[in-house]
């Protein structure tokens, strides 16, 4: 027995030792800081200080795209009414060139000479529009194609190799930029 009594001195003891740790009154620093937040105003003075920041907000932001719609409303009405202005300044030298040589065909009689004026201010004419991006519609051995062309007759009897192709134009037809704006006028063989 004596050696459950020690074995009980020692169980004894050895809850002496221990250390038990009561709650204290301190708080720890996170609980400290959880507190310090904590407003001492009224929550709804909070909220309608929130509502009033929102609605300055929204009223500013909508200002804001009203100015951005009027503004791209009005570039777009500028592009409209000016937008031709590029082209525009393009031809006034052909023009000119016309009209120097309408009033030097009258001093002359020779029609080739104005004939050579006239290829001179067409061919001028062309690179002015293929610059701004206009390209004619190539109608000579081709195929019929509804995209491109516009059959204004059918001409019978052509044979089974020009069944479908075109065999002569009225009318040169135009693209702009690979959309077409003037469709060619042809007659395609039956």
């Amino acid at each position: 027995m004596e050696e459950k009594d020690l074995n009980k001195e020692e169980i004894e003891v050895s809850t002496d030792e221990v250390a038990v740790e009561e709650p204290t009154d301190e708080l720890t620093d996170e609980q400290q800081a959880e507190t310090n937040e904590q407003p001492d105003e009224d929550p709804l003075k909070v909220a309608e200080a929130q509502i009033a920041d929102l609605k300055d907000k929204y009223l500013r932001q909508m200002a804001e795209f009203d100015n951005y719609r009027k503004r791209t409303l009005k570039e777009r009405a500028e592009l409209i009414l000016n937008g031709g202005e590029k082209t525009i300044t393009a031809l006034l030298p052909v023009i000119d060139d016309m009209e120097r040589a309408l009033a030097n065909g009258e001093k002359t009689d020779d029609p080739q000479v104005l004939r050579e004026g006239m290829e001179l201010i067409y061919q001028k004419l062309m690179k002015v529009l293929e610059a701004q991006g206009v390209s004619k519609i190539e109608t000579a051995d081709a195929d019929f194609d509804t995209s491109l062309h516009e059959a204004v007759a059918l001409v019978p009897g052509m044979g089974d190799d020009k069944k479908g192709k075109v065999i002569d134009c009225m009318a040169t037809g135009y693209k702009l930029n690979d959309k077409v704006i003037r469709y060619a006028k042809v007659a395609v063989g039956q």
